[in-house]
């Protein structure tokens, strides 16, 4: 079974629902960056034994929490040895506003796994966008880079929508899927099968 690790910052507590949806679908280890953007006791040594890195930040301004920046900043120890490199990576955010410019905190995301020469996995669902569809379908706000979420500025964080978080949790299962095909095929070309060679 594939090591997932979900590192994440949540400022209300309406990522951190999301991050426990993801880590549901994944089965993967929450790591929460703290207020003081510091990852706990053993945090990067879990992070390094991950064969998939799931980002998790609330959108504030058109990116990610100051944080998380001083998280990613941090990670350039584990980027000057390499030990993230080749590793998946995914990310999912939330904000008050329905875009909110969310689409800049996945990208913001994206570069720092293209940073630790990472490959990155997409949310993989089709979007809810027909006249039938309603706000709590799975991927109603038609992300595709990774797991998007909205939530009322006033909403408490029991009031987020069933389909915000299925959609997290569908993009949680998807990550752990990638990462357990990526898993044996690995064990494949060790073994001397999968090589394509026909003998």
């Amino acid at each position: 079974m594939p090591k997932i690790a979900v590192v994440f910052h949540s400022g209300y507590g309406h990522t951190q629902r999301m991050a426990q949806s993801v880590a549901l679908g994944s089965s993967g280890q929450l790591i929460a960056i703290d207020a003081e953007g510091n990852l706990p006791e053993g945090g990067w040594e879990q992070l390094k034994a991950a064969d998939a890195i799931i980002f998790g930040s609330p959108t504030y301004m058109g990116s990610v929490s100051w944080q998380f920046k001083k998280f990613a900043d941090a990670s350039s120890r584990p980027w000057f040895s390499q030990d993230w490199k080749d590793k998946l990576f995914a990310g999912f955010t939330n904000s008050a506003s329905m875009n909110g410019d969310k689409f800049s905190t996945l990208t913001y995301m994206f570069t720092l796994a293209m940073q630790h020469g990472g490959l990155w996995v997409g949310l993989g669902l089709m979007p809810s966008n027909s006249k039938a569809a309603s706000r709590n379908d799975s991927n109603y706000l038609g992300s595709y880079n990774g797991a998007i979420a909205q939530s009322p500025s006033d909403g408490s964080v029991s009031e987020m929508l069933p389909g915000d978080l299925e959609t997290a949790r569908a993009f949680g299962q998807r990550v752990a899927q990638v990462a357990a095909r990526v898993r044996a095929g690995q064990a494949g070309l060790h073994t001397g099968r999968g090589d394509g060679n026909s003998g």
